[in-house]
C-alpha cells in the first residue's frame, strides 16, 4: 500500500474517531460497535451550501449496515455541523438495522441487503399507510482482505474462494492458490479463514456471487447469516478487519475502506483478460451494470454477479437506506429527509469516492432523490 494512502487512512481515521466520540457524548444510550478505519468529510463550503436544513432538528437513531459506517460518519460530520442534527449511527450489521427498523425503534435502517418480504410485511405495522422501501446511497467493493506475510499481489477465483471459505483449502501453499499465483512465494501456512458473527449483508453479497459463479463448490442456500463450515467469527466488518490485521494467515471478506496498514485484498480472476482488483472504480463498473427490479417507490437493485466485463469487480454491495414511503414519525421526518437529500446529492455522493466507496450510478440516484422528496 502507497505511503500517501497510509496517511490518508490515518487521518480519516481520526476524523471518525472524533466524530463518534461527540456522538457519544450527545447521543443517548448511544453504543457503536462499527468502528473500522473511519473517515471524514472535507470542510468545504460547496458540501454545506448543498444541504437544506429545513425544519430538521433534534436528534435521530439509526443503525444498520456496517460496511457503510465510515460513509454515514463522513456525512453526519457535515450534516451536523450545518444543520445541528445529532445523527446516532450504531452500525451494528444489516439484520441488526433491519429489526431496529421494522421494531419502530430507528428513524430509518442501513441493509447491504433489500427487505424480503416478510420484512416488507413487518414494516407496515410501523410505517402508517404505507411500507418500508429501499433506497441504493452507497456502493462499494466487498474487498477479500488477507495478511500473508510476504505475499503482497494475490490473487483468487471463485471456485477458490469458496473452498478457502468452506475449509476445504486449508494451507496458502495449495496447489489452487499456486496456478493462481504462479510467481508469489505461498508459504507453508495454515489459513485462518474469518466470517462475520452476526446476520450481515455483507455476507449475503459475497455468498450470491458465490453461488452465482461456483455452485457446485458452494452448496448453501445464501443469506445474511454465514452458513459454511469451519473457520472464525467476528462482529461487524470492524471485528472481521481487526482479526484479518491481528492474524498471520489470515483472509477475511468486508467493505473496501476498512482495508488499512497491515491488510492487503486480493484481486479477483473473472475470465477477463486480467484479474480485477477492489477500487472505486471497478465496483462503480460493476454496479453500472445494475437494474432496478423494485417497485413502486422501492428501489432494491439486481447486481451482476457473474460480469466478466474488463475492470469490473464482482464481488460489490449496494448498501440501501430503508425508510418509510408514507406513515414516518412527525418529529423525525424533517430531519430524516434532510439527511437522506444530502447524501443522495451529488456533492453527498461525491464524497464517496474520496474514502474507498463507489457513488451510485446517476440514472438510479437520481430516482432516489426524487423518492426522498415524496415522503411522508
Amino acid at each position: 500500500m502507497k505511503l500517501q494512502r497510509k496517511n490518508r487512512l490515518r487521518a480519516l481515521s481520526l476524523g471518525a474517531v472524533a466524530v463518534s466520540g461527540a456522538l457519544a457524548l450527545t447521543a443517548c444510550g448511544s453504543d457503536d460497535n462499527g468502528g473500522g478505519s473511519g473517515s471524514s468529510t472535507p470542510s468545504s463550503s460547496a458540501n454545506a451550501s448543498s444541504i437544506k436544513c429545513d425544519d430538521a432538528k433534534g436528534q435521530l437513531l439509526a443503525d444498520g449496515s456496517s460496511a457503510q459506517k465510515n460513509a454515514i460518519d463522513a456525512w453526519v460530520k457535515t450534516f451536523s455541523q450545518e444543520c445541528g442534527v445529532q445523527i446516532n449511527y450504531k452500525g451494528s450489521g444489516s439484520g441488526a438495522g433491519v429489526t431496529a427498523f421494522t421494531q419502530g425503534q430507528v428513524a430509518f435502517a442501513g441493509s447491504d441487503s433489500a427487505l424480503k418480504p416478510e420484512e416488507v410485511t413487518a414494516s407496515k405495522k410501523i410505517c402508517s399507510g404505507g411500507q418500508g422501501i429501499d433506497l441504493p446511497m452507497v456502493g462499494g467493493a466487498i474487498a477479500i482482505g488477507y495478511n500473508v506475510p510476504g505475499v503482497d499481489n494475490l490473487v483468487l477465483d471463485a471456485p477458490t474462494l469458496a473452498k478457502i471459505f468452506d475449509s476445504k483449502i486449508t494451507n496458502w501453499n495449495d496447489a489452487a492458490i499456486k496456478k493462481l499465483n504462479p510467481d508469489a512465494k505461498l508459504p507453508d501456512l495454515k489459513i485462518q479463514a474469518f466470517h462475520r458473527s452476526d446476520e450481515s449483508g455483507t455476507t449475503d453479497n459475497l455468498t450470491k456471487y458465490l453461488i452465482a459463479t461456483t455452485p457446485s463448490n458452494w452448496n448453501y442456500s445464501g443469506g445474511k447469516a454465514w452458513q459454511a463450515k469451519g473457520g472464525q467469527s467476528a462482529p461487524q466488518s470492524a471485528g472481521v478487519a481487526q482479526q484479518v490485521k491481528q492474524t498471520s494467515g489470515a483472509i477475511g471478506y468486508f467493505e473496501l475502506s476498512y482495508v488499512s496498514d497491515g491488510i492487503k485484498a486480493a484481486s479477483i480472476d473473472t475470465g477477463a483478460s486480467k484479474p480485477v482488483a477492489p477500487s472505486t472504480e471497478s465496483a462503480t463498473a460493476d454496479i453500472a451494470a445494475a437494474k432496478v427490479v423494485g417497485t413502486g417507490s422501492d428501489l432494491a437493485l439486481q447486481l451482476d454477479y457473474k460480469t466478466k466485463a474488463e475492470g469490473a469487480y464482482p464481488i460489490s454491495l449496494v448498501t440501501y437506506e430503508i425508510v418509510c414511503d408514507k406513515g414516518n414519525k412527525a418529529d423525525t421526518l424533517p430531519a430524516t429527509k434532510a439527511f437522506l437529500r444530502y447524501i443522495a446529492s451529488e456533492d453527498g455522493q461525491k464524497v464517496l469516492s474520496t474514502i474507498d466507496y463507489a457513488p451510485v450510478p446517476d440514472e438510479i440516484i437520481t430516482k432516489v432523490r426524487s423518492t426522498i422528496e415524496g415522503l411522508s
